[in-house]
C-alpha cells in the first residue's frame, strides 16, 4: 500500500468537522496522513511549526493564517493548499505560485448557494413580495382576489453585473424561467456572451434596461463604488437592486439617498462596512432588505466545500490536475 501523503489543516478549528462530516472524515483519513487533533491558526507555533517540515498538502479555510515566505521556507515539501472555502486572496501570497505549490478552491461550490439565494431573490422581487409581505403586516387584510398590477416575472428583465463563478452559475440557474437576462462584463466578449446564452452590454445600458440588477464582479480597486450615484440614477423606476458580492461595489451613501426617494429597492446581503452600524438608515428603510452575509455556504451546505477537497486530493494522488486550479495571474480578476 502506497504512503498516504502527509497533510495538515490550516483553518478555525471549529469549521473542521462542519467542513468534513464523520464520513467525509473518514475518507479524508483514507487518502491523507493527517493529525485531526492538529489545526493550524498560527505558523509560528512550535508543535504547528514540527508538522510543517512534513506536509505536503494543506488544507485550508477561514482563518487560514497568511502563507508567507517564513510559513513557506517552513514547508519544504508542501506541494498542493487545497482551500475548503472561497477566495484565497486573504492568506495565499504570491509566493506560493512562485514556488510551484498547486493552489485550489472550493470557490465553485461555494458560488452555487449564492446563485441560489440570487436567484430565490430575482424571483421574490419579481413578485415584490417584501413590499406586499409589509403591506398585509400593516393592514392585516387586504383583497386577494385581485389581479395586482406591476408584478410577474413574466419576461422580467434581469442584469447580470460580472460573469464570475458566481454570475455564470446563476444564468444556468436562471434558464427555465420566462425572464429575459443580460450581461455586462468588460472581461467577455461577444463570443463569451454567446457561448452563456446571454445578450452583451455595456455596463450603463444594462442599468437603464433591467428590472432586477445582480452584481457579481470581483472586488478590486477598479470596481470599488462600481455602482454609485450616477449609475443608480440610471435604474429605471421600480427596478431592484441586488447585492450578493461585496459591499464595496455600491456606493452605499449614494444607495441611501437612491432610497430615500422610494424610486428604487434594494436586496443586499453583503453591505460596506460589514457589519452595518446600527444606526444606518439601511435598517429601517421600507424598500431595503437587508441579510447577514448569509447567502454563501452556510449549515449543511459547506460540508459541500469538503467534498470538493476530497475529490481534488483524489485527482492529486492519481496523477490528474486538479479540478478547480487557482492561477496568480487570474486571481486579481476573481471575486
Amino acid at each position: 500500500m502506497p504512503q498516504r501523503p502527509v497533510a495538515m489543516f490550516a483553518m478555525t478549528a471549529e469549521n473542521v468537522t462542519r467542513i468534513f462530516p464523520p464520513d467525509e472524515l473518514a475518507r479524508l483519513r483514507e487518502l491523507v496522513d493527517i493529525d485531526l487533533s492538529l489545526v493550524a491558526h498560527d505558523f509560528t507555533d512550535p508543535r504547528v511549526r514540527a508538522r510543517l517540515t512534513a506536509t505536503e498538502i494543506l488544507i485550508t479555510g477561514w482563518g487560514c493564517p497568511a502563507l508567507d515566505s517564513d510559513a513557506l521556507d517552513a514547508a519544504p515539501k508542501l506541494r498542493a493548499v487545497l482551500h475548503a472555502a472561497g477566495s484565497v486572496k486573504g492568506f495565499a501570497t504570491p509566493e506560493v505560485w512562485e514556488r510551484g505549490i498547486v493552489v485550489s478552491s472550493a470557490a465553485a461550490a461555494n458560488a452555487l448557494p449564492v446563485a441560489e439565494y440570487t436567484l430565490a431573490m430575482i424571483l421574490l422581487a419579481g413578485k415584490n413580495a417584501f413590499a406586499y409581505r409589509d403591506r398585509l403586516r400593516t393592514e392585516r387584510s387586504f383583497p386577494c382576489d385581485d389581479i395586482l398590477p406591476g408584478i410577474g416575472n413574466f419576461g422580467r428583465r434581469v442584469g447580470i453585473v460580472g460573469a464570475s463563478r458566481i454570475g455564470r452559475r446563476l444564468i444556468e440557474l436562471l434558464r427555465p424561467f420566462d425572464l429575459r437576462v443580460s450581461l455586462a462584463d468588460p472581461y467577455v466578449d461577444e463570443a463569451g456572451a454567446a457561448a452563456l446564452g446571454v445578450p452583451l452590454l455595456p455596463l450603463d445600458a444594462l442599468l437603464g434596461g433591467s428590472d432586477i440588477v445582480t452584481v457579481h464582479a470581483p472586488q478590486t480597486p477598479e470596481t470599488r463604488h462600481l455602482i454609485g450615484r450616477r449609475e443608480l440614477a440610471l435604474m429605471p423606476a421600480g427596478s431592484v437592486l441586488v447585492n450578493t458580492s461585496r459591499g464595496a461595489l455600491v456606493d452605499h451613501d449614494a444607495l441611501v439617498e437612491e432610497l430615500r426617494t422610494g424610486r428604487i429597492s434594494a436586496i443586499l446581503d453583503v453591505t460596506d462596512p460589514e457589519p452595518l452600524p446600527a444606526d444606518s438608515p439601511l435598517y429601517d428603510l421600507p424598500n431595503a432588505f437587508i441579510t447577514p452575509h448569509l447567502a454563501g455556504s452556510q449549515g449543511n451546505e459547506v460540508a459541500r466545500l469538503g467534498l470538493t477537497v476530497l475529490d481534488e486530493i483524489e485527482r492529486l494522488l492519481s496523477g490528474r490536475e486538479p479540478a478547480h486550479r487557482i492561477d496568480l495571474e487570474g486571481l486579481a480578476r476573481a471575486a
